[in-house]
């Protein structure tokens, strides 16, 4: 007998964020939604939210959450080697160019992760849900802590202070990838914060109020700009009907 979903926040997350063909995207929206949601689940994963980049008509992204690294080997061998990804497996992948940008991600703290409500998820065909989700990443130097410091304790409760409690905040699990099948991008040292909102002027309005706030102006983000190897990158993201994250 399979797993069920388990119980509570998953303590490993991929973010993964695929190139598709041209112009076919909403079929592997389609196909992902009605073949793959319910028996990665119950092969022991939790399929977090599926997306449509507002930025790239061809990118695909989506998150799915473990219990912990043993789990995830588990789960991922029982579907990938199950009878779903062999029947429907050639089909997706047909419609990808590149499915490897996958970031390994964990909790910042028990407090910081995704709760999991299954009950919220709608039946395959819903339509989208008119929700904006932003998933902003900044990158730091390998083994340095100080930004990621700065982004959870002291980004975060601005966040929470002029607008609506994040979904998750995240950093790079440095386990190994136990699953080399799936590659995931090495050597990252990564914060990602994840944010939902009515519509986008909504969220602008939410980062304006935070770029103008004087703690976060004079102190936090001059302090995060100097640790970070880069500017940060913000997924602009629509989630799909049967997202559970939105």
């Amino acid at each position: 007998m399979p797993p069920t979903h388990p119980v509570g926040r998953p303590a490993v997350i991929e973010l993964r964020q695929y190139t598709l063909r041209p112009g076919r995207r909403d079929e592997l929206v389609e196909l992902f939604d009605q073949e793959f949601v319910e028996p990665q689940e119950e092969a022991g994963m939790l399929v977090l939210g599926q997306f449509r980049d507002l930025d790239d008509p061809d990118r695909f992204v989506w998150l799915r959450g473990f219990r912990d690294m043993a789990a995830r080997h588990r789960a991922l061998t029982a579907f990938y080697d199950g009878p779903v990804w062999a029947k429907h497996g050639p089909q997706a992948n047909a419609t990808m160019i590149d499915s490897d940008d996958v970031l390994l991600l964990r909790p910042l703290s028990d407090e910081h992760g995704f709760t999991f409500s299954p009950t919220e998820r709608r039946p395959a065909g819903a339509p989208a849900p008119d929700r904006f989700v932003c998933a902003t990443v900044w990158s730091f130097p390998p083994g340095r802590h100080d930004g990621i410091a700065l982004i959870r304790d002291g980004l975060l409760p601005l966040l929470r202070q002029t607008g609506p409690e994040p979904l998750a905040a995240l950093t790079t699990e440095t386990a190994h990838n136990t699953f080399p099948r799936l590659p995931v991008r090495a050597g990252e040292n990564v914060a990602a914060v994840f944010t939902s909102y009515p519509d986008e002027s909504t969220y602008r309005r939410h980062l304006a109020d935070v770029q103008t706030h004087p703690v976060a102006r004079d102190e936090i983000l001059p302090r995060i700009e100097r640790e970070r190897t880069a500017a940060p990158r913000t997924l602009r993201l629509a989630p799909t009907g049967r997202s559970v994250m939105r």
